[in-house]
C-alpha cells in the first residue's frame, strides 16, 4: 500500500471516528477525547524523555472535576493558567529560545500546562449553559481542518516564504495566509446555517483557530525538533501520532472556550 493510500484511509478513519463520536452522544464524544488525551499524554512523555503515571491520574481527576463543575473558579483559574502557559510558549518559539524541561518536576508541570489542561477545554467546548451542543465543536473541526487542508495546498503550489523555517521547513507564508483566508470564508458560511454566533463571531473564532492553531502546530514541531524525532508516535500510518493529529485544535481550544464563553 503506497504511502498516500496509507494517510488517506488512516486520516479517513480518525475523521469518521472523530465526528461519529461527537454526533452521537455527548458521552461518546468525552469517552473518545479522553481516549486520545491519554495517548497524546503517552506521546508526549515520549517526547520529553518522561515516565510518570501522575500525569494520567492528575488528567482524569482534572476532566473529572471540570465536567461536573463547568460554572466553578476553578475553570476560570485553569483556564488563565493555560492561557498564560501558552503565551509563554509562543514567546519562546517566536523568540526561538529552548523549551526547558530539565527535570521530572519540569516535565510534569509542561505536561499539565501544554496538554492535560488544553485537553480539559477541549471537552469543556462543547458544554452550553449545560447543554451539549455537538455542532459547536464540529464546525470548530471543519475549520481546523480547512486551514490545515488549504494552507498546504496553497503552500505547496504558491509557497515561496518560508514561515518558520528552524521548526518546520515545509511551512510558508502563502500557505498560513491561503489556509486563514479559506478558514475565515467557512467561518462566513458556517454562520449561515448554524445560528449559535453571529456572523462576526465565526469570522473572529475561525480567525483564532487558524492562527493559534498554526501556532499550535510550530510549537510541537519545536518540541519534536529538540526531541529530535519526526512524529509524537506511528498509531496513524501516514499521519504519525494522535498529537500530531491534535496540536493544533489543542492548543487553540482554551482560546476559544474564552473566546466563545468570556468574551461574546
Amino acid at each position: 500500500m503506497s504511502n498516500l493510500l496509507k494517510r488517506s484511509f488512516s486520516g479517513l478513519i480518525f475523521v469518521i471516528l472523530f465526528i461519529s463520536a461527537i454526533l452521537y452522544s455527548k458521552e461518546s464524544y468525552v469517552i473518545l477525547t479522553v481516549i486520545f488525551a491519554l495517548i497524546s499524554i503517552w506521546e508526549f512523555h515520549k517526547i520529553l524523555n518522561f515516565k510518570s503515571i501522575a500525569s494520567y491520574i492528575f488528567f482524569g481527576a482534572a476532566a473529572f472535576l471540570l465536567i461536573k463543575r463547568p460554572d466553578s473558579y476553578a475553570v476560570s483559574m485553569i483556564l488563565g493558567i493555560t492561557i498564560i502557559s501558552s503565551s509563554y510558549l509562543i514567546y519562546q518559539l517566536l523568540s526561538k529560545k529552548v523549551i526547558s524541561s530539565r527535570d521530572d518536576r519540569a516535565k510534569m508541570g509542561l505536561t499539565i500546562r501544554y496538554l492535560i489542561f488544553s485537553f480539559c477545554f477541549l471537552i469543556l467546548i462543547p458544554f452550553q449553559k449545560n447543554q451539549y451542543n455537538p455542532y459547536i465543536i464540529l464546525n470548530i473541526l471543519i475549520l481546523i481542518w480547512i486551514n490545515d487542508s488549504f494552507a498546504y495546498l496553497v503552500g505547496k503550489n504558491f509557497g515561496r516564504r518560508k514561515l518558520f523555517k528552524s521548526v518546520s521547513p515545509k511551512k510558508t507564508i502563502e500557505g498560513f495566509l491561503g489556509g486563514l483566508s479559506f478558514s475565515i470564508g467557512t467561518g462566513y458560511l458556517i454562520s449561515h446555517y448554524v445560528q449559535d454566533y453571529s456572523t462576526q463571531n465565526w469570522i473572529i473564532i475561525a480567525m483564532i483557530v487558524s492562527v493559534i492553531g498554526t501556532i499550535g502546530d510550530l510549537v510541537e514541531s519545536k518540541f519534536k525538533r529538540q526531541a529530535n524525532i519526526k512524529d509524537s508516535g506511528n498509531i496513524m500510518p501516514g499521519h504519525g501520532g494522535i498529537l500530531d493529529r491534535l496540536d493544533s485544535l489543542l492548543f487553540a481550544a482554551p482560546f476559544v472556550y474564552l473566546y466563545i464563553n468570556f468574551i461574546i
